[in-house]
């Protein structure tokens, strides 16, 4: 429990039989990405422990924070990428690990961030095939549908139920994987890029978000900035979703409590006040323009917002607070170190 870094367990509602939203923050190190046994082990801890609380079965669906699988960039390195400073020191020792592979990436690159774009698309097999492995072997252990944080893959797809990465551009995605361990069909892919993420990954059209049917009901995906969007949940409404997840990640620290400075990488909605800018904290901001804020517009009954957690080289990890949406009801987490959160249906 203390290398798992719990400090919220939470749980809220009665077991009606009707399934549950499980969301986990996990915290994570670089280590926890050093091979597929050590992200492994720093996930499954955490089933095991909802597990335990009985808050594990057939019809609950778990959900992981974006970038929770972003980071199997550092799989399989030498210890100069784990023991960085910084994200661009790992970066560096990346590139130098793979120095022709790299170069011949750079060369083709057509991103504005070529390092960024050629070191992920070097990486990229291996990243699928963790990615892919663990979280096949996660949903068939605990028995339970998994939307799996998120990934940076170039033009990824689904064949047989298997995740792989394709040629072309980046893209963020998320796979949700059945009890059965295949992963659905559908992969969601961000729509709107943040203004970090623009310079390397590409913006899926809107229209191309899929619904899943899951045991617990018809579910919903939004890669964290396009919660903040009326688009994504009309389309999720066509689609007669119940449910809504959504995987987050804050790439400023300690942001949450701090004046909300506006929508980042595309332009705000007609339904944003232009005064809130500011005005607003950024905990505020979510909470009135994201998942608590829009559900309504897709008619969904429930949804789930969870924020990745952990010390990873000079990345926040620390920002953020899960946000569970139940009818009126909002609850929002106390963020910190990593969380599980359990919403009965």
């Amino acid at each position: 429990m203390s290398d798992l870094r719990l400090t919220e367990m939470a749980e809220y509602g009665s077991n009606g039989r009707r399934g549950n939203l499980l969301g986990v923050e996990p915290f994570m190190t670089t280590a926890d990405y050093a091979s597929e046994e050590a992200f492994r082990a720093r996930l499954d801890g955490y089933l095991k422990v909802a597990g335990q609380k009985g808050w594990l079965d057939e019809r609950t669906i778990v959900v992981l924070p974006e970038y929770t699988g972003t980071w199997l960039a550092a799989a399989g390195e030498r210890e100069a990428v784990y023991r960085a400073q910084s994200l661009q020191g790992a970066m560096r020792a990346l590139a130098l690990s793979h120095a022709f592979p790299f170069a011949r990436a750079l060369l083709s690159a057509r991103e504005k961030d070529k390092v960024a774009a050629s070191l992920f698309r070097v990486k990229a097999e291996q990243m699928a095939r963790i990615y892919q492995a663990v979280f096949s072997n996660l949903a068939r252990k605990h028995a339970v549908t998994i939307v799996a944080g998120s990934i940076l893959l170039p033009s990824p797809q689904v064949k047989a139920g298997v995740v792989i990465a394709g040629d072309g551009p980046l893209y963020n995605v998320t796979a949700v994987y059945g009890p059965d361990g295949l992963a659905h069909a559908g992969l969601v892919r961000k729509a709107f890029p943040i203004a970090a993420e623009l310079p390397f990954v590409a913006p899926a059209p809107v229209a191309e978000l899929p619904a899943f049917d899951t045991p617990a009901g018809r579910l919903g995906v939004l890669i964290c900035a396009d919660s903040w969007y009326p688009e994504p949940y009309q389309c999720l409404k066509a689609q007669g979703v119940d449910l809504i997840a959504v995987p987050s990640y804050l790439s400023i620290h300690d942001v949450w409590d701090r004046p909300w400075r506006g929508y980042d990488g595309a332009p705000a909605p007609d339904d944003v006040d232009p005064r809130d800018v500011g005005a607003l904290t950024e905990g505020q901001a979510w909470r009135k323009y994201s998942l608590a804020g829009r559900i309504a517009h897709a008619e969904a009954r429930c949804g789930l917002n969870v924020f990745l957690r952990g010390a990873l080289w000079d990345l926040a990890a620390d920002s953020g607070c899960a946000t569970i949406v139940s009818g009126q009801t909002v609850i929002e987490g106390r963020g910190g170190g990593a969380a599980l959160l359990n919403l009965w249906l």
